[in-house]
């Protein structure tokens, strides 16, 4: 089985950033370059070259499941975790829930939920056009000084914890 870990955005463009300097791109680096380390199933990991053409980078690696690493970012206050998701799929449906649990019981934030998302809603481009089930995790609001703290002092059990799910995954 192979599962694809997207990285989201880019050196170049690192996404929202907390006041401290750590980024979207930097956390996630980190964190699936962990997870990459903790499992026995084939993965990849994918750094985006464009937005539009990450779809088309993903399914020509023939994937069986895309995990979208990332992280929600508003006005410092907010906090919480959700997992997005294609709202025509039911597979990728399941697989947010699955995930959005992990999430929740590792950083003890807000449950915020899972989102459907259209293909004109953000994220939603990469959620339809990537053939295998797809999901965006956004784990806490790392502009939110609170969630960046919790989401440091556990980036390794979350690690272990998606790891975890991703090795079940190929026995489902």
């Amino acid at each position: 089985m192979r599962v694809a870990l997207v990285i989201g955005h880019k050196k170049e463009s690192q996404g929202a950033c907390n006041h401290t300097g750590i980024c979207e791109f930097m956390y996630n680096k980190a964190l699936v370059n962990m997870i990459s380390t903790r499992w026995t199933v084939e993965n990849v990991i994918v750094y985006r070259q464009t937005y539009e053409t990450l779809p088309r980078q993903i399914n020509y690696l023939e994937p069986e499941l895309v995990i979208s690493f990332h992280c929600n970012a508003y006005n410092t206050k907010v906090s919480g975790t959700e997992t997005l998701y294609h709202h025509t799929d039911d597979r990728s449906k399941k697989i947010a829930q699955q995930l959005q649990d992990i999430l929740i019981n590792t950083l003890g934030l807000r449950d915020r939920g899972i989102k459907p998302k259209s293909t004109e809603d953000r994220g939603g481009y990469l959620l339809k056009y990537v053939h295998a089930p797809c999901v965006i995790l956004e784990p806490f609001f790392i502009d939110n000084d609170r969630d960046i703290k919790v989401g440091n002092e556990k980036i390794a059990v979350l690690a272990d914890n998606i790891a975890k799910f991703i090795n079940a995954y190929r026995y489902k």
